[in-house]
């Protein structure tokens, strides 16, 4: 029996599902019966139907008897949908095999504990990092209260990324901005500042044809409400939706126009860059989001270093180099030692067409 070979076909199920079931995890199932796989799925956009009775349905009466391999501990409790565990009982499989436990208090073992009860055998703990590093984004929420933030930066190698007049499009090749809009998609949401918002009018959405199924959700960090009636996020607000994380007491006027055009405004306190970004990304947990990828710009950046809110880092190096005269990746945010610096682990680096895209986490 091959389980490893298994577990990886679902979690690579499970990547496929990222930023598109919110807010529930993106789940990958495999069904095994004699050595052949009969059914597999993942997690539905929107987070339902879960993986495991799209799998068993697939495999019909081939799943009695059958091993099951999942990347997270099959739900136990009554939601919108049924139990996943009540399913795998009922389907009749006789051994489950779990990659990462749910640490959502109605599960948390719970699941595992009901399959074995019912005489079913459970292994659990096989992959259990990459399952983990592939739902980090729901276990940040339940842990943490916010969502997982990833900061996506493109530069030159001296970290710049604009000249001194503003110039900014473009600094990386086609090959990284297409890689770029991947990464929108295995998001729940992109972010960025209204600054970038009113420099560049964005679209901050994934125009990879048939890559992401969810509406990209739209966050702009804009304390004053500064961002224009016509930009196209607001425009497009109907279609994917909008949100902007602003201070309280801004004008009402301002307030209702936005909303009138599909924008949701979240209020938060005031802070000295802007808004209170914690507080805000802990609404967007509160709304679902597991997932933020943050585009900038450098204020932005700045304020989330600063607060210590950067999980991930995905940055674009192009082989130029601009001098210090041009916009740096991230305004200055008070570090006066280098032990205040924060500290971040390359986990990947490789080609993004001519330029490089490396990946990083946050130090432990």
């Amino acid at each position: 029996m091959n389980d490893p070979s298994h577990m990886r076909a679902a979690l690579a199920l499970a990547r496929r599902g990222l930023g598109n079931c919110w807010p529930n995890p993106s789940v990958g199932c495999v069904v095994v019966k004699d050595g052949r796989v009969v059914g597999r799925a993942v997690t539905a956009p929107g987070g339902r139907p879960h993986a495991e009775p799209q799998a068993l349905a697939m495999a019909g009466a081939a799943a009695r008897g059958a091993t099951v391999y999942v990347t997270l501990e099959p739900c136990c409790h009554h939601g919108r949908t049924p139990p996943c565990t009540d399913a795998l009982i009922a389907a009749g499989v006789a051994r489950v095999v779990v990659a990462a436990r749910d640490c959502d208090p109605r599960v948390n073992g719970a699941g595992l504990t009901r399959l074995r009860g019912a005489g079913i055998e459970v292994a659990e703990g096989l992959l259990r990092d990459e399952a983990e590093a592939v739902n980090a984004g729901f276990f940040t929420r339940l842990r943490l209260g916010r969502p997982l933030i990833t900061l996506k930066l493109a530069s030159t190698l001296d970290g710049r990324i604009a000249t001194r007049s503003g110039e900014s499009q473009w600094i990386t090749g086609s090959t990284a901005r297409h890689m770029a809009h991947a990464l929108r998609g295995r998001h729940d949401a992109v972010m960025a500042g209204v600054g970038t918002v009113a420099a560049d009018n964005p679209e901050l959405t994934c125009r990879i044809p048939g890559f992401k199924s969810a509406p990209q959700v739209r966050v702009v960090a804009d304390s004053h409400l500064r961002t224009a009636l016509t930009a196209k996020l607001v425009a497009t607000a109907r279609e994917h939706p909008t949100w902007i994380i602003a201070r309280h007491g801004n004008s009402t006027a301002r307030l209702e126009a936005l909303q009138a055009a599909g924008v949701t405004v979240i209020e938060t306190a005031a802070a000295p860059m802007g808004v209170d970004l914690l507080e805000g990304f802990q609404a967007l947990a509160q709304r679902g989001i597991t997932r933020v990828l943050v585009e900038g710009g450098a204020q932005l950046a700045a304020a989330l270093l600063r607060a210590d809110l950067v999980d991930r880092i995905a940055w674009f190096h192009a082989p130029s180099v601009m001098g210090g005269d041009g916009w740096p990746a991230a305004q200055a945010f008070g570090v006066q030692a280098l032990a205040a610096m924060p500290r971040f682990v390359r986990e990947s680096v490789g080609p993004a067409g001519d330029d490089v895209l490396t990946e990083l986490r946050r130090a432990a």
